[in-house]
């Protein structure tokens, strides 16, 4: 075995592990060689972006072990800040750095290369508690349940299916532009005709794709931030699906999109639908200076290209004041009684924007939660030339985690499992700990293919929307086989830390590639009953040990191409998670004997592409 001068994530080199709060004192240990070769060691702390300027520390003898000395260094920071740091020592009259390797630990070197980081966070943030220990439900409005409620005002240009279970549509009309116009009719009544369904999966806390007043099946293209779009409901169906949920224990959550709106809206009017004076049509318009026109009216910014999809300026003050005023959009839908929103494109957000609209969200009810569409780290997360502070304390209460999801679906499909523990531990190190409670574990989404698909499909390889409606039904022996992977990487989204967030149909074995094949409609009179019985089996574990799967400490056991396991425990009580991909069965070597309460752990023999729940004491 190499020798190990430092290790993050191991509380004999770092104590605590992890994010510190303000205030905080953390101890670095470092291990040299009792050889003498190095001397002096200094800690180097370097505030994230500024680099020639370190904080240089003083490390202090402590005690003389078997094979290496053992040096030391504590501080505690004032402010929330993202840094990073390495070690330094004296080596024949040269210095030499000491900075990260790829597994985490470290090698000395002339120059440092990879830096060890460290995230300081408010002493005084926390994140909401009805979300700890609960389960997500995704759903996609308009594709999820149609309560045949007569609909009152529609536009005479949605196209409105008949047959629920008919594929949406997803070839581009005459002129080669998807209008994603095509509707299903699935409203908040519909919803709430399900709430029944949605407890027996011990859901507690609804996520709504956006449902304000849009022209498209999605609705990302917003046209009135404060109307309910018509095919949904109005505004009394809204309330009463967050009063029927609360006698549920089921919150609700609302799709925030605030970087960009529709053309044809009440903002920018440019299809002239709407009796007011849009940015499209005067210079005098209240909204003209919502938008960066280049040569008004028709060159403009917009979101990705998209001119049906006009960016605003966040920065803007009157664009502030009306989405996260007093009596602005947010609290309005607070005062109707959802829990908090999801900040659809958060990496497109400026932090004064951000600041607003989570003081605003805040000042009106601080247990409402704030969470963030950030696909990679958003602890470290530079966009657009800007680096991020997501995670200070005074922003995001959390993110959807995608970085999960892909190493899960990655290891379950491959056998990557070194790159899921790697990736895991990385997010549990680098995010403040009240981040990581309430972490939205997704397997699927709106934007990425359906679980079951991207473990057994044909990968996508960014085929066209013809490939993926041939290819959107699985044989029978690919579904069979996607369907047991899904099983093992649902385990592994219910147990680690976070709080897993089903999309809806994934537990009925829906299928499918990009939009529109990822947001067809729920099957209700069909789907994969016994996936269905798995799920809910599941999420009862995961309620019955809610108190413990909040805020227990994670610990990996197992980390290989096949196995992957790990244990929570906390004040004596814990739970031990074992996932097999493989194809033969294993025998584990564990020091304690977990007591059975899912899967199969005979003799101590994890099968072939099965699992193990075990209660540890």
């Amino acid at each position: 075995m190499s020798f190990v001068y430092f290790d993050s994530r191991s509380t004999q080199f770092k104590k605590p592990f992890g994010a510190l709060k303000t205030g905080e004192q953390a101890e670095f240990r470092i291990h040299l060689p009792k050889n003498g070769e190095f001397t002096h060691p200094r800690m180097l702390l370097f505030q994230a972006d500024v680099w020639d300027a370190p904080q240089v520390i003083e490390m202090s003898f402590v005690k003389a072990e078997l094979t290496c000395n053992v040096f030391s260094c504590k501080l505690s920071l004032p402010a929330p800040q993202l840094y990073f740091y390495c070690f330094e020592a004296e080596q024949n009259g040269s210095i030499k750095k000491l900075s990260r390797t790829a597994d985490n630990t470290g090698a000395f070197s002339d120059t440092p290369s990879l830096l060890w980081q460290l995230t300081v966070y408010s002493a005084e943030f926390d994140t909401p508690d009805f979300l700890k220990g609960g389960i997500l439900y995704q759903i996609f409005p308009d594709r999820f349940c149609y309560s045949g409620k007569p609909k009152q005002n529609v536009p005479a240009d949605r196209k409105v299916h008949t047959n629920w279970y008919e594929m949406p549509d997803y070839l581009p009309n005459e002129q080669g532009i998807i209008t994603n116009s095509d509707y299903f009719c699935g409203d908040l009544q519909g919803i709430i005709s399900k709430l029944d369904y949605l407890h027996s999966l011990n859901v507690t806390c609804i996520y709504l794709n956006p449902i304000f007043e849009a022209h498209s099946s999605h609705r990302y293209n917003t046209a009135d931030y404060r109307k309910i779009d018509c095919l949904l409901g109005d505004e009394n169906d809204l309330p009463e699906l967050c009063a029927k949920g609360k006698e549920l224990g089921i919150s609700v959550i609302l799709d925030g999109v605030f970087s960009h709106t529709g053309d044809d809206s009440v903002y920018f009017n440019h299809k002239n639908r709407y009796p007011v004076q849009g940015a499209y049509n005067s210079k005098e318009s209240r909204y003209y200076h919502w938008y960066d026109f280049t040569e008004w009216p028709d060159k403009y910014s917009s979101w990705w290209g998209f001119d049906t999809l006009p960016n605003v300026d966040e920065t803007n003050d009157d664009y502030i004041e009306f989405i996260c005023g007093e009596g602005g959009v947010l609290q309005y839908w607070l005062s109707l009684g959802v829990a908090g929103f999801r900040l659809d494109v958060a990496d497109e957000l400026p932090d004064q924007f951000l600041d607003a609209v989570t003081s605003s969200v805040k000042s009106y009810n601080p247990q409402a939660i704030v969470i963030g569409e950030v696909w990679e780290d958003a602890s470290n997360k530079i966009a657009y030339g800007v680096r991020k502070r997501y995670f200070g304390g005074a922003q995001l209460d959390s993110v959807m985690n995608y970085p999960f999801m892909d190493k899960i679906l990655s290891f379950i499909r491959y056998g990557r499992g070194s790159e899921l523990n790697s990736t895991v531990l990385s997010v549990l190190e680098n995010y403040p700990k009240p981040v990581v409670d309430v972490l939205m574990n997704s397997l699927s989404t709106h934007d990425v293919e359906r679980a079951i698909t991207k473990l057994a499909g044909e990968p996508l390889n960014g085929q066209d929307r013809s490939w993926q409606m041939d290819h959107h039904f699985l044989s029978e022996d690919d579904y069979r086989l996607g369907r047991q992977l899904f099983l093992l990487a649902q385990v592994l989204q219910f147990f680690l830390p976070g709080v897993p967030c089903l999309y809806y149909g994934d537990e009925v074995g829906m299928t499918g590639y990009r939009d529109p094949f990822n947001r067809c409609t729920y099957p209700w009179e069909s789907g994969d009953r016994e996936l269905l019985e798995f799920t809910k089996n599941l999420s009862s574990l995961r309620h019955q040990y809610r108190t413990l799967l909040a805020d227990a400490p994670f610990v990996p056991i197992v980390s290989d191409n096949n196995i992957y396991s790990f244990t929570r425990i906390k004040d004596g009580e814990g739970l031990f998670i074992a996932v097999n991909r493989g194809n033969d069965n294993c025998k584990l070597d564990l020091p304690f004997e977990p007591e059975l309460l899912a899967g199969s752990f005979t003799d101590s023999v994890l099968p072939a592409k099965y699992f193990t729940i075990g209660k540890i004491e």
